[in-house]
């Protein structure tokens, strides 16, 4: 049974799909301990990136990385799969912007905070200052994007703006541009420079 059919099950109850006995039944079946509490799909990609780079089946460990289509959803996931509901162990990553959301979300389903890690901006813009933008640039280059980023910085409203600011805008101008980058620019870090909120996340799972 693959622990992604959990995870659509609980994405299923999460809108409003059901009583949530599917996943409560999968859950018992797949040894599920920890759920990881993540804005969207991006995160997802560099998550299950880097764990497989270090050797890590967070499946077969019992954790379902869960995206939950932006930080306003996680009180109903934390209901569903916190104390009040499956009771497993949350873990989560989010922006600092965002953080508010986690904090009241995993108060109101009395599940503890400290699982939870916290990125500057986001996870686009830990990694791209992880790695420096001129390595960025050729991982832009390499997939074939180097005449869309040249175009896009060209643009009027891009300047004045730094070169880290440019290309965390570049990441998110085309639909599906962040989740393809989110796994490639973990794929071109070494690992002893991984971000800390995504290395915390990991090393606590």
């Amino acid at each position: 049974m693959d622990m992604r059919v959990f995870r659509d099950e609980v994405s299923d109850w999460a809108a409003g799909g059901g009583s949530g006995g599917p996943a409560s039944e999968l859950a018992a079946r797949l040894g599920v301990r920890t759920a990881v509490l993540l804005e969207g799909p991006s995160d997802l990609a560099a998550v299950e990136t880097l764990a497989a780079r270090r050797g890590r089946d967070l499946a077969a460990e019992g954790v379902c990385v869960v995206p939950m289509g932006g930080a306003m959803s996680v009180a109903r996931y934390a209901d569903l799969l916190g104390p009040p509901g499956l009771g497993l162990r949350l873990a989560g990553l989010c922006d600092a912007g965002e953080q508010g959301f986690f904090d009241r979300g995993l108060t109101r389903a009395r599940a503890p905070r400290r699982g939870i890690f916290v990125c500057v901006a986001d996870l686009e813009e830990e990694l791209i200052r992880a790695l420096g933008t001129p390595k960025v640039e050729e991982v832009v280059e390499t997939e074939g994007d180097l005449r869309a980023w040249q175009t896009f910085v060209r643009q009027p409203a891009q300047h004045g703006r730094s070169r880290e600011q440019q290309l965390r805008r570049f990441l998110g101008t085309k639909k599906g541009r962040k989740i393809r980058y989110g796994r490639l620019l973990i794929e071109a870090l070494d690992l002893d420079e991984v971000p800390a909120p995504l290395d915390d996340l990991l090393a606590s799972l």
